[in-house]
């Protein structure tokens, strides 16, 4: 599987080429033998230290990397070399290069946490240091000047010179395993019912407090860094977790009621988020190259430009919707493989998710079962949310789509990510000690 992931990455890095310039990427050959060569360093490091694991985790998840690395080339091509378009200027001519070399220490990443890692549940005993730790990532960024946290108007960032690093993804992962292990020790309490209305068994009072509290954390996030996808992914994992871990569909009306009431009351008070709801609502209005919805209006055309089944590879126009290479990335494939490539990338996406899942089911510690449940929904939140934004279905997020966009942080980061659901899976799949026996007291019972 993971020998057919790196070939459909040939074949669409081939096809880049001659939708381009009519020849094969003069870099194909070096690009190619590196991803192969790091895609199976991940599978001999795999093999070795999580013999059990889903064999289907590192290939999606590769394919998805491969097929990233394809759509960044095509982009940064874009307009150089006597190339038909426009070129996108805030990408460098190296960009694939350094996508294929975060991939790389993404690699190193996840190979890192299967190594250190050998039993998941090992995490529980870091639940409040590494609670401490996603919390303070996620306020450096509001703590910091705006010219070393704001990037395209979020303050989410952390720069300096030529570095820049978010914290976000990482802390993300860190605040997974603090509700894991919080909602183990808690899960009782959290599970007992005061009134029933309408037929849904509704929380005691006093049990509400967790749940205010992550709220008001996504409401802070949301008000001083101005990003919308962050504080809905960190709300939504909590929520879901707490499903999870109680069973109880009253905490999913609750956790989906504080988020909208606490969305429009944020939208009510501070203009940039009702700009969100407004671009949402009417996105034709300010379309003009300096209006507030030619973003996502050009990303709306490019995808209906491409129709069913697409422009083909290197042959559209995304290269005119701004930060295509990262936010709307998902809009150029929608371009250029038309609704048969983006539904088959949301079916890899959704394997990948139904595999976690899967693990989660599977594995019997409670600890390690929320925090790959958990881990697998926030994954799936973060597809849909950034998909769902960049298609007009809700409002539109500054979140990044796993394995597809540029940059280094949210792909490490999905890296780690699948490190752990791949532990996870191996802790489930592994096959229960065989008890040893006593040649000679075996020989006693026979006798007897």
């Amino acid at each position: 599987m993971l020998g057919f992931a790196v070939a459909v990455v040939l074949f669409a890095y081939s096809a880049v080429g001659l939708g381009l310039k009519g020849k094969l990427p003069p870099g194909l050959p070096v690009d190619i033998l590196v991803f192969a060569a790091v895609m199976l360093a991940a599978h001999l490091a795999v093999r070795r230290f999580a013999p059990y694991a889903d064999p289907l985790l590192l290939p999606l998840a590769g394919l998805l990397n491969g097929l990233g690395l394809v759509m960044i080339y095509r982009l940064a091509e874009s307009g150089r070399g006597g190339n038909p378009g426009l070129q996108v200027t805030d990408m460098s001519a190296s960009a694939t290069t350094t996508q294929l070399l975060y991939t790389g220490v993404g690699i190193i990443a996840m190979m890192a946490v299967l190594v250190l890692i050998r039993e998941p549940r090992v995490l529980q005993r870091y639940t409040y240091t590494l609670g401490a730790v996603g919390l303070i990532l996620l306020a450096i960024p509001a703590m910091l000047p705006a010219s070393h946290s704001v990037v395209n108007g979020a303050k989410v960032w952390i720069t300096f010179g030529s570095f820049s690093v978010e914290p976000g993804e990482f802390a993300r992962l860190a605040l997974a395993v603090f509700f894991a292990g919080y909602l183990v020790n808690k899960r009782d309490a959290l599970a007992l019912t005061g009134r029933r209305v309408l037929g849904i068994d509704l929380p005691r009072a006093r049990d509400l407090g967790p749940v205010l509290l992550a709220w008001a954390a996504s409401l802070l996030i949301l008000i001083f860094e101005t990003d919308i996808g962050t504080s809905a992914l960190f709300f939504g994992m909590f929520i879901a977790m707490l499903y999870i871990a109680t069973q109880r569909t009253s905490w999913l009306l609750i956790g989906v009621s504080l988020f909208v009431a606490g969305s429009w009351l944020t939208a009510l008070l501070f203009s940039h988020v009702m700009e969100r709801f407004t671009v949402w609502l009417h996105p034709f209005q300010g379309t003009n190259p300096t209006g507030i919805a030619y973003q996502p209006v050009q990303g709306l055309e490019g995808m209906a430009f491409g129709g069913i089944f697409g422009t083909g590879l290197g042959q559209g126009q995304p290269y005119h919707t701004p930060l295509v290479q990262s936010d709307y990335i998902f809009t150029a494939f929608g371009e250029e493989l038309g609704l048969v490539g983006i539904m088959a990338l949301l079916l890899v996406f959704g394997l990948l998710v139904q595999r976690g899942l899967r693990a989660a089911l599977a594995v019997r510690d409670p600890f390690s079962k929320l925090l790959v449940g958990g881990l697998s929904f926030v994954l799936a939140l973060q597809v849909f949310v950034i998909v769902g934004g960049v298609s007009g279905l809700i409002p539109l997020t500054g979140v990044t789509t796993p394995f597809l966009s540029e940059g280094g942080s949210s792909l490490v980061a999905s890296w780690i990510l699948i490190g752990l659901l791949i532990r996870v899976s191996d802790s489930a799949r592994k096959p229960a000690p065989q008890p040893i026996q006593d040649e000679g007291m075996t020989q006693v019972v026979r006798a007897a």
